[in-house]
């Protein structure tokens, strides 16, 4: 009889890492009007708006139907943009005295409305749908999460999440910003929200080298920017490498990454793309359009692309 060989005992099964599944069929978000907001009326390329007591007349060229309101409704709004050029700049026109800024909600989150000299009112409607979803994820997290928020703007995600438990990170490179989102803040009773103006990419590689990483990121570019220190931001050339670095921020165990886009040339498949080539692990990515809805519940604004990677 053959003496028995000495051999290690077999390695335990481990099935090899898998990338994400990315869904087959775009997803819509739909974000209604709420106490503080209405799309009352669209057509014509343009949207009227109820922000709080005022309404408001802003262009939108995705509107290609005629309105459904009489224009004395539209004529009678407190405030028109008229656009200068292309590139969203313009001026407002006020029917009375105009306001500097004034407050609005949505849950427990307080912020200020302010009509800007881009056409926006400091916050964007749309992204309701977003907020409503990181809600919804830090609540039935069990824990609070590490949330970082680049080009975080006037602070609105951010406000939902610390007020659902987690703890942000706030990104954006505009000072003005930044300070307008700490308004919100003391607005909101929340204190614990970490401010940072910065350059998002640079902010972004100096997380990575000191080996910091977060549970979840949200990711929401212009398609044109510029540092504090003249660093300049190209949405095209520039997001391939900022969704991957984002990608290697997130932790172990993270729950999310959301990217959102504004640009007419993107799409949310290819951002679901890019995603999937970032994030080298386990979980879904979603992907799609977030749409306004009317006020009569039939018409609905497409205004952004996203994608979302879950666990």
């Amino acid at each position: 009889m053959r003496p028995a060989l000495d051999r290690p005992p077999p390695e335990p099964y481990r099935p090899p890492m898998s990338g994400p599944t990315i869904a087959e069929a775009p997803s819509l978000m739909r974000t209604t009007g709420w106490a503080d907001y209405a799309l009352l009326d669209s057509g014509g390329g343009r949207k009227l708006e109820r922000y709080g007591p005022y309404t408001v007349v802003r262009p939108e060229p995705q509107c290609l139907w005629t309105p459904n309101l009489p224009a004395s409704v539209w004529d009678n709004a407190d405030a028109v943009f008229d656009p200068t050029d292309e590139d969203e700049a313009g001026r407002w026109r006020f029917k009375g005295r105009p306001v500097e800024s004034w407050e609005l909600s949505w849950g427990e989150a307080r912020f200020h409305g302010r009509f800007t000299n881009f056409r926006h009112l400091a916050f964007f409607p749309e992204q309701a749908a977003n907020w409503e979803w990181l809600d919804a994820r830090q609540r039935a997290a069990g824990r609070p999460l590490k949330i970082l928020n680049l080009f975080g703007y006037t602070g609105v995600a951010s406000l939902v999440c610390a007020l659902a438990g987690a703890q942000v990170t706030h990104v954006d490179a505009s000072k003005q910003s930044v300070q307008r989102a700490r308004e919100n803040a003391a607005l909101s009773g929340v204190d614990n929200v970490r401010w940072i103006v910065e350059d998002a990419r640079r902010f972004v590689q100096r997380e990575d080298r000191r080996g910091n990483r977060y549970d979840g990121i949200i990711l929401d570019p212009p398609k044109f920017g510029r540092g504090p220190d003249g660093e300049v931001w190209r949405l095209f050339e520039d997001l391939p490498e900022m969704v991957g670095l984002c990608g290697g921020l997130l932790s172990d165990d993270a729950s999310f990454l959301i990217l959102n886009a504004y640009a007419a040339r993107i799409s949310g498949a290819s951002m679901a793309g890019l995603m999937a080539q970032a994030v080298n692990r386990p979980g879904r990515i979603d992907w799609g359009e977030l749409a306004l809805v009317e006020q009569a519940g039939v018409r609905q604004v497409g205004l952004s692309f996203f994608a979302r990677w879950s666990s």
